[in-house]
């Protein structure tokens, strides 16, 4: 019988959830490379472009790959064969306290992003914990584990259906995923369960997502299986449906496609999709009682060295002096390089604001909206020399809600987020005259190193939901959508589904 030692299990689980918070899975970084080099829209190669730069940097700095480190999920797989050397703490416990270790950590903070009472307060528990835990007793001797960091962004675009047996899993694919925008920020995985009950399927398509990227190879070898074929159809399918990286059209819209599939009900097709975003984190060890595991770092040579080339078409701009003028003269897909002062808000901060303007109270002090910009961001904390930790934007289109009360109510010119804006939202836009424009996401420690000077202005006790002030130089952006409504996330998948269709199409006349 194994003796594994609860510190070394805690230990390991300390150990990997840093070691994923910086370093990119290397069949990864190959998959989006190829991904960089097939590319044929601008917009998109130049998106893959920063998320490679980003994931080296971080890779050499030992900082957070995206701002959101995630929610830890962790499945356990203990032998039967093993015993614990001491047994006054649960698996959860140790999960949670390994956890609680790595995100407290001072060289590598992680950002708390968990809140309790998620129906009510929603205070944040500071530690990031509790932890997603799932525990099988297996045959053997070892403990093994999976270990994932995952952010709210594609998590949030989870979609399940109970289908009927004859219904096509490939339609309701192909149907849902365009509806999920680009907050899950492609390109990534896609993890995909079927069969069991609803809630076995959603086990089962996340833990596909801990899988290595191997969708090349069994493009080589030929499918053998329901499920293999599955795969290789959907991974065809879903790249011409043109959304591309960051939503912005193109080529690769996922690198690979996982599917985990049991026994189910004659009555029932349960089916659950979780995308893995191009912040992809995961880790397999064991443990075999001889100590903690053996985590080897990657060589960073295997990082692709990419440069990425802003063009001469650029638009540079002065926040501090910008005008509602300077705005309508810019155009949807145009790169501008920000300077200046920005504010920042999310979730949290909008609704407080939108609570006191319901009171009449006006906004906090310290906080003027008048033609300034607003940034969608909840930063790591700095640490050593730095003025802020990465700061990779979060999901916009949780923002639309407040949009229209935003631009009437405060004057505020322009917001920067990632993904799409909802309709309606395009339309208040178009009609205050106002901005979106769209950062990376999954590229938070590049677009950090813009922030020259960053402070605390308003609702210090959000924490990282606070208002901060950045200072920031040269910071790359996209305009998503213009001040007449053009929108970059309508226009560019329409474009270059159509564009992958007529390829085909020559290629089948050959």
């Amino acid at each position: 019988m194994t003796v594994i030692r609860q510190q070394d299990f805690i230990e390991s689980i300390e150990d990997a959830l840093q070691y994923i918070s910086y370093y990119h899975p290397l069949d990864f970084i190959q998959a989006l490379e190829q991904a960089y080099h097939k590319e044929q829209n601008k917009a998109a190669k130049d998106a893959i472009a920063q998320i490679l730069i980003n994931s080296r940097m971080s890779a050499e700095g030992h900082r957070p790959i995206c701002q959101d480190t995630g929610i830890v999920t962790c499945f356990v797989k203990i032998g039967m064969d093993v015993k614990w050397d001491k047994t006054d703490l649960t698996v959860q416990q140790m999960v949670d306290e390994g956890t609680r270790r790595a995100y407290l950590n001072p060289d590598n903070p992680l950002r708390a992003s968990i809140v309790a009472d998620p129906a009510g307060g929603r205070k944040n528990t500071k530690d990031n914990t509790p932890s997603v835990v799932h525990i099988d007793l297996v045959a053997g001797h070892h403990v093994e584990v999976m270990i994932a960091a995952k952010g709210g962004g594609s998590e949030n675009k989870t979609k399940m259906a109970m289908l009927n047996p004859s219904d096509s899993i490939v339609d309701w694919v192909l149907e849902t995923l365009p509806k999920m925008g680009a907050g899950w920020c492609p390109p990534g995985m896609l993890g995909i369960g079927i069969g069991g009950t609803a809630e076995k399927a959603a086990v089962l398509a996340k833990e596909a997502l801990m899988e290595p990227v191997d969708i090349q190879e069994l493009i080589a070898k030929g499918a053998e299986t329901a499920d293999e074929k599955l795969r290789l159809e959907l991974y065809e399918k879903v790249n011409k449906l043109g959304i591309g990286a960051q939503g912005l059209g193109g080529l690769t819209t996922v690198v690979d496609v996982k599917i985990n599939s049991v026994p189910t009900h004659a009555a029932s097709l349960p089916v659950v999709m979780i995308p893995n975003c191009a912040a992809t984190r995961h880790l397999h060890f064991h443990l075999d009682g001889s100590g903690p595991a053996d985590i080897k770092p990657p060589k960073l040579e295997d990082w692709p060295e990419v440069t990425w080339e802003l063009g001469e078409k650029v638009r540079r701009v002065n926040l501090n002096t910008v005008t509602p003028e300077d705005v309508q003269s810019w155009q949807a897909g145009e790169t501008v390089l920000l300077s200046g002062k920005m504010l920042t808000g999310r979730d949290a901060a909008h609704k407080r604001i939108a609570d006191m303007l319901n009171k009449g109270e006006g906004l906090p002090e310290g906080v003027d909206l008048k033609n300034r910009f607003i940034y969608y961001v909840g930063p790591v904390d700095a640490v050593r020399d730095e003025v802020v930790g990465p700061a990779g934007p979060t999901t916009a289109t949780r923002m639309d809600k407040f949009t229209e009360m935003m631009l009437s109510q405060t004057g505020l010119l322009g917001m920067i987020g990632k993904s799409e804006r909802g309709d309606l939202t395009v339309e208040s836009i178009k009609k205050h005259k106002a901005v979106y424009l769209m950062a990376v996401g999954g590229a938070a420690y590049l677009v950090s190193r813009a922030i020259k000077k960053s402070r605390v202005v308003a609702f210090a006790d959000l924490g990282m939901e606070a208002i901060y002030e950045f200072d920031v130089e040269d910071m790359p952006v996209t305009v998503a959508v213009d001040s007449n409504g053009n929108n970059v996330h309508k226009q560019g998948p329409a474009i270059w589904k159509a564009n992958i269709a007529e390829l085909d199409a020559k290629l089948k006349a050959k």
